[in-house]
Parts: structure tokens; sequence; C-alpha cells
């Protein structure tokens, strides 16, 4: 009789484009997601907390922007093998499609404008690669039902704010703002409006928004007949006559010294747009808001080569760059690019509301922001463990015990240590891993006496990396206290550090 095949053991791996978070990573990314949240909250926004789930007609169509529904997300269909299979599911791939679910959901019970932050994981069922996963966190805040780009204005400098209580210091970042609208003005100027140009406009559109890979040339020879890439592919362009191109260039390249350059060389640009001279309109009034709040062009700028997502904002759109360079992973020096970004969306509630409700909000990269502020020297990676109460007899566990509560009762992070007790030494190598600044000691002795063993782990670390031997003995880092006095003494060596 043949032997049962044994069922294989599972692979203990993370899937492809997913990461596992520990310690310090996680209380980092907690910690910032409070005074992101803080900041949120001052500015009068409410939290939401809406399902991880949502049916795919109300995600509607995400990205990548195709129509089946298991692209792009990561979907499933319910009682897909009964004869009346149930509706296709999707993990939410932002937090921005499910507030336009919630409004039209709860439209009646809403202040209007209704203001709300959301923070959490989404998930993107595409490639990944460095730095690209298919689960990460957003943190976004929207304003729905104001039409006033007054509403975008303060979206800009909440962006600011956030930036700054994270800890990147004025200096080390931008938010750019452009306007949909002033592009729209320019393709009109251009001969591009109308239905029988969106071809043409879709390759015009595809072609700015790869202005930071390709350059000014590659996006030139797009605008025209094409272009080869470097393994000799051709993507066809979209035909522009040399004038026309010339109007699309002058557009993203309309940057001036100032503010009121930038502006006056739009306004120029849409000349003959109504459009146009709209977006132009709103971008100045944009600027007056900002700098009358005291965010001037040294932390917003009106620059028109912001053009990310230009396809789907149908306003002002807004990104927040950081501006200092840092080391890749192959050494090379570049700058670190953009942590957050928005726009105005006034299209998404109508798709359940048959009605255009307007709204605005902005989008932060919190992984990127850690990423940045690590770069940055600017977040200790290493997490300070618990002090580690050490068992010299396992009879007296309730005595450790004792010891412990009285930690935390004090608000210091502690714990008994729970292994094998019988090797002291393995107990402080146990209290090293964690991180532990303090290693706390009573055997029998210590304990007649009523005094403990208060073991200081960083100063010991410190001294055997570098001290001579007679230095070792003038800076000991072991100190017997009485047992009433265990949390002064920690509290002290916890101070020094």
């Amino acid at each position: 009789m043949a032997k049962p095949k044994k069922t294989p053991r599972p692979k203990a791996e993370t899937p492809k484009g997913f990461r596992d978070y520990f310690g310090a990573q996680v209380t980092h990314r907690a910690e910032m997601l409070a005074k992101i949240a803080g900041v949120y909250h001052r500015y009068g926004f409410d939290a939401l907390e809406s399902s991880a789930v949502e049916t795919v007609e109300a995600l509607g169509k995400f990205l990548p922007d195709v129509d089946r529904p298991n692209e792009g997300v990561f979907a499933w269909q319910e009682d897909v093998d009964a004869d009346k299979p149930g509706d296709w599911l999707a993990l939410r791939y932002d937090l921005t499609a499910p507030l336009a679910r919630v409004y039209a959901q709860h439209a009646n019970d809403l202040p209007k404008p209704y203001r709300r932050y959301a923070m959490g994981p989404v998930w993107r069922n595409e490639k990944p690669g460095p730095g690209r996963f298919r689960q990460f966190y957003q943190c976004d805040a929207d304003t729905v039902g104001a039409p006033s780009v007054a509403a975008d204005a303060e979206i800009c400098a909440m962006l600011a704010d956030c930036l700054e209580e994270v800890g990147i210091e004025r200096g080390d970042y931008i938010v750019r703002v452009n306007n949909r609208k002033v592009l729209n003005g320019v393709l009109e100027v251009a001969g591009l409006s109308g239905d029988d140009k969106e071809a043409e406009r879709g390759i015009v559109l595809r072609a700015i928004d790869k202005l930071d890979r390709l350059g000014v040339e590659g996006v030139r020879a797009l605008l025209g007949e094409g272009r080869k890439d470097e393994s000799g592919d051709f993507t066809n362009g979209a035909g522009l006559s040399e004038a026309q191109a010339d109007v699309i260039m002058g557009f993203m390249q309309a940057k001036g010294q100032s503010g009121a350059e930038t502006v006056a060389s739009l306004r120029g640009l849409v000349d003959g747009s109504q459009i146009g001279a709209q977006g132009v309109d709103e971008l100045q009034l944009i600027a007056d808001l900002l700098g009358a709040g005291g965010y001037g062009p040294d932390r917003v700028e009106i620059d028109p080569s912001v053009v990310r997502g230009l396809g789907y904002y149908t306003g002002p759109v807004y990104e927040a760059e950081l501006t200092f360079d840092i080391q890749d992973e192959k050494g090379r020096t570049r700058n670190f690019g953009s942590v957050a970004g928005g726009g105005r969306y006034d299209d998404l509630v109508k798709r359940f509301t048959g009605q255009e409700v307007p709204a605005t909000g902005v989008s932060i990269g919190v992984d990127r922001l850690l990423a940045a502020l690590e770069a940055k020297g600017r977040l200790d990676t290493t997490a300070q463990g618990p002090v580690v109460v050490t068992v010299m007899d396992r009879d007296r566990m309730a005595d450790y015990q004792q010891m412990v509560a009285e930690l935390r009762k004090a608000g210091i992070r502690a714990e008994v240590y729970l292994g094998n007790p019988k090797n002291f030494g393995n107990q402080l190598k146990y209290a090293d891993k964690r991180g532990s600044p303090i290693a706390i000691i009573e055997g029998g002795d210590e304990h007649e006496k009523g005094v403990v063993q208060i073991k200081d782990l960083i100063l010991g670390a410190k001294i055997a990396e570098s001290a001579t031997h007679e230095e070792w003995m003038e800076r000991p880092s072991q100190y017997e206290v009485p047992r009433t006095e265990m949390i002064a003494k920690v509290r002290e060596i916890l101070d020094s550090h």
C-alpha cells in the first residue's frame, strides 16, 4: 500500500509586492499619522473610517485605467458558482473613491460642505518594483461641496503645515500649484478642442505627464511625429504642427522668477480662451489667499510644470515636493521628489447622484515621508526597548511581577523575562536584542538585603566599545540601590540617555 503523500509545508515568505513592518517602523508611522491627523483636525476636518472593501461598481474605473474588474485591483466575485453570482468586490485602491460613495450614501446627514480626513492602507494589483509595493498607506483630507478655490488654497496651506509638523524643515520642500483649466485653455488655443480632437488630446496629456522622465526633447517629440526609445520601440506622437507644439511647450515652461511673472505668462498663452482665463484667475486668487495667510512662494508657488493627474482633475492641482538631494541605492545623487499630491475633482460624486458636486483634496504618502526623514538623518531607526526585569529565582516570579507592575504604573515600559531563566547570560543577550536600556537584577542576596542591581545597558555598551580598563573601573554601568529607590534610579538613567 502506497504511503499517503505528506502535505507540503507552506513557504514562510512575504507575498510578492508586500512587506512586513516591525517595531520602530510601525511606531514611527503611527506617530507621523497622529501628527498629520492633528493638523487636519486643527483645520476643522472630521475623521472618517470607511470599509476597506468596496463594490467594483462603486470604485468605478480604477488603476490602471481599464474596464475589467480584475485588473488594477484585488477583486473577487461573491457566490461565483451560484446560479446567480453576486457582486464583484475589491480592496480599495485609494481613499477618494470610497469618499464619493460615502458622501452620496449619507448626503442628507452630512454637513455641506463636508470636510473629512482618512488614513489607512490601500491596495493596487500592479507590478511591484523598488520602493513600489502593492499595499501602502495613504493619508487624505478632502472638502466636498465647496466650489470656491478658497478650499484649494486651504488644502495647500494645510499640506505645508503637515510637512513642517512631521519634521520637514522650511526650505526642504515646496508645494507647487497648477490648474487643469489653464491647460484646457492652452489646448483650445492650440486648436485641440472639440470631440474630433480627443485622440490628439489624449496623446498630448500623456506626453506632458512624462516630462520628468523624458525631458523637454522627449515630450516635444511625442507632440510631433513620435519618439523612439532606447530599446528601439517607436511611440506614435500627436502629430501637432510646430506652432501647436510651441503653444504646449510654452505652457510647460511658463514658470517665471515670481508668481506674478508666471501668471502673466499663462495669461498670454490662453489669450482668447474663456476657460483658460478662468483657470489663470483661479491661480491668482489661490496665490493671493495663501499670501494673506503667510504662505508665500518660499512654501507654495505657481508652477505650470506640475502635470501629474491632469487627466483626472478638473481645476487646481497641487503637489508637494522635497527639494533636497539623496543618494539612491546605486550611490547616485538625485532629488527626493514628490511626497503628496491632490487637486479639484468635481465629477467623482456625479457617478452616484447624477449631479456635479465640487470637491478638492490631497493625499500624503506617509511611507515616502518616513523614507525622507530617514534619508535626512531625522529619524531614529532603532526603537528603545523595554526595561527588562531578569529572573534569578523562578520561585520568586511574583516578586518580579510586582517590580514590573511598579515600573509600568510609573509610565516606564517594562517586561519580565519569560524565557528559560536557567542561563543568566541568555537573559542579558535577550535584553540586548530587544534594545533594552536597563536590566534589573534581584537575586536571593539582594532580596535579603532589600536592594536591587540596576544595569545601564546603553552605557555598558559604550564603555565596552572604547574605554580602557581604568576608564571602565571609573565609570561603572551597574548600580546597587535600595529596592524602594528602584523607580527613581531607573528614571535617572533613562533621562541621562
